[in-house]
């Protein structure tokens, strides 16, 4: 059983013990909406704009305990910029005098800036200017988008420990 649906057990059997409260929400008094804005895309690839904005979409509201909202009726915005995409080789073998390396795995780097305003007075609720999230792969046995995948999960997980932490 992975952690988070562990973790989701545990909250719900205490729950019914009736020996633990939950209120879902950010803990700002009022704020219920959510505003997702796509993110500026710096870099070459011009589809993580919609790999980003798909993964936000689906994603963060629930784990922040809010309801998506247009941008004129959010309690609070998110926006961004993709500033960097990477692909590196962490573990490869050297090859022999006159051949290439063998490349054993690669990781996919991803680096965003990100901020949460609050509508309502136009504050910088969460802001980090240089998230980076990183994702591996197999090159034998996996695609690059095995490793894009698992970068944009950790980015998303770091944007709501970030919120989180000021709420």
């Amino acid at each position: 059983m992975g952690l988070r649906r562990w973790a989701g057990a545990v909250v719900l059997a205490a729950g019914l013990a009736g020996c633990y409260s939950f209120q879902a929400g950010t803990g700002l008094t009022g704020v219920e909406t959510i505003a997702i804005l796509p993110f500026d895309n710096t870099t070459t690839r011009l589809e993580l704009t919609q790999d980003v904005q798909d993964i936000l979409l689906r994603e963060l509201p629930g784990s922040l305990g809010l309801r998506l909202a247009g941008e004129d009726q959010a309690d609070v915005v998110v926006r961004g910029r993709i500033t960097s995409y990477d692909l590196v080789a962490p573990n490869y073998r050297p090859g022999q005098q006159g051949q290439a390396a063998e490349v054993l795995q690669r990781q996919v780097v991803l680096t965003v800036g990100v901020e949460i305003l609050n509508m309502r007075d136009r504050t910088v609720l969460w802001q980090s200017n240089a998230l980076r999230a990183q994702g591996e792969y197999l090159e034998a046995t996996e695609t690059e988008d095995t490793g894009k995948a698992e970068a944009l999960e950790t980015l998303i997980q770091q944007i709501v420990d970030g919120a989180q932490s000021n709420w």
